[in-house]
């Protein structure tokens, strides 16, 4: 049996590893794991319509009875499912991925993307193909539902509404041609912002820009947030479960800034427990204790993160990319709950954005990577173990060696063919320094598993 689900649902590009026949099972092994009605939703792509036909074909041929929410964020349909008390939900997306990609996405009753667990007997009725199909009569429904209203207006009131108007904030927001065009712009308004859109018309081509947050895509908004003289910017991905803001000044602020940031905020004066992937900066525990909190490691993914925080209790959590979970509103990545948030912190403050993100511990953050040949992954991973033994390590996920004045992080993509490589210190030079160490130390471990493997088939 193959695998199909990843860190974040299932991916891959349309006409190869993404087809309505896969959507169409999916749908079937979805129906019959979840035995009750189902919420299903897409993104902008232009091939999400195509999938979700698929997909729903599939639920309806088992008698599962579908809402179809249309196009919404993620966490929109993750809060519809949960609050209408559904089985589960189905969302057609591949979030931050180029145009050419699309995905699965398979939520639990709670709202929660599904557990490994669940993702694993919905494979196991996939490969097997037992599907149990209904007769003529007895085929599940189909109808539509509006999940935005309900969404936005919980939102509006887990934040100081009253303040964010008084201070009617000037945004700059980009919905990058995502789903968020259907949600953020109303959302802000009704917040009392003074809003600029970019890319505000839905568009899977994603024609403004690419649909990954990163500086090199949104530099149209630094600039301008800078020429407007505007409080903040706001960048979505392409179903927006996660946001990246652009301070006053014009400069990108990394998530780790930002998630740190609202660790603060939450945690002053009430303590808690913070649940963040492993690869995190120290930033946030710096800041996390600091205000008498505590903060709970693990593998990377926001799933995994998500669950953790479910089961300790948790009063905030996150990624460094930009995926914020309050679970006070859900427990999963919310880019419109986060936008919000970051706009209440502006409001109780009288320092703009930029003052508050130079208030915070500063690190330097750096990433890269090494790929490896196919099948090999195990077998580096054992090898960086054995490097590393003696040293101080963290093996939540891969293997993250603890420096005085920095660390380094190695562990396998559950994507690619890749080893990604994450360091961290006080100053730049350090950080890419131990990340080179790092990847190089991957690079020598595959020149002797290959030298190795050589020897072996030449005797």
């Amino acid at each position: 049996m193959g695998r199909l689900f990843g860190t974040n649902g299932i991916r891959g590009i349309v006409g190869k590893d993404m087809t309505p026949e896969l959507a169409l099972g999916i749908g079937m092994a979805a129906g019959i794991h979840f035995g009750g009605t189902v919420a299903v939703g897409r993104d902008t792509r232009t091939s999400s319509k195509m999938l979700l036909d698929a997909l729903v074909s599939g639920l309806t041929a088992t008698g599962i009875s579908v809402i179809d929410t249309g196009i919404v964020p993620t966490p929109c349909l993750q809060y519809y499912v949960k609050t209408s008390k559904l089985a589960g939900g189905v969302i057609i997306t591949a979030s931050h991925n180029p145009p050419e990609y699309n995905g699965i996405k398979c939520v639990d009753s709670l709202g929660m993307e599904c557990s490994s667990e669940d993702e694993d007997h919905i494979e196991a009725l996939y490969f097997g193909r037992k599907f149990k199909l209904n007769g003529w009569d007895s085929l599940g429904s189909i109808r539509q539902a509006d999940a935005i209203p309900r969404y936005i207006r919980d939102i509006v009131s887990r934040v100081d509404g009253e303040a964010i108007s008084h201070r009617k904030p000037k945004v700059v927001l980009d919905c990058g041609n995502g789903a968020a065009c259907f949600t953020a712009p109303d959302l802000l308004v009704r917040l009392g912002c003074e809003l600029v859109t970019l890319n505000a018309q839905p568009d899977g081509r994603f024609p403004g820009r690419l649909p990954e947050p990163v500086p090199a895509n949104i530099q149209e908004l630094m600039r301008i947030v800078k020429e407007t003289k505007a409080d903040v910017g706001i960048a979505h991905d392409g179903d927006a479960d996660r946001v990246i803001f652009v301070d006053d000044k014009g400069e990108y602020i990394f998530g780790d800034k930002s998630l740190a940031l609202m660790a603060g905020d939450i945690l002053a004066g009430r303590g808690g427990i913070v649940v963040t992937p492993v690869s995190s900066s120290s930033c946030l525990e710096e800041v996390v204790k600091s205000r008498h909190g505590e903060v709970h490691y693990t593998r990377v993914g926001s799933p995994i993160v998500a669950r953790a925080m479910y089961k300790l209790g948790a009063t905030f959590g996150g990624e460094e990319n930009g995926g914020l979970i309050f679970p006070e509103h859900q427990f999963c990545r919310d880019g419109a709950m986060a936008a919000a948030k970051m706009l209440e912190i502006l409001a109780h403050h009288r320092e703009p954005l930029s003052g508050l993100i130079a208030g915070l511990p500063q690190y330097q953050l750096y990433k890269t990577s090494v790929p490896h040949p196919p099948g090999m992954r195990d077998a580096i991973m054992e090898q960086v173990r054995k490097r590393t033994a003696g040293l101080r390590v963290i093996a939540v996920d891969g293997v993250k060696v603890i420096h005085d004045d920095g660390w380094v992080m190695i562990r396998p993509s559950g994507t690619e063919s890749i080893f990604r490589v994450f360091a961290e210190a006080r100053d730049k030079e350090k950080a890419e320094r131990l990340a080179r160490e790092g990847a190089a130390m991957v690079r020598d471990i595959i020149g002797s598993l290959e030298a190795q493997a050589s020897q072996s088939s030449s005797k």
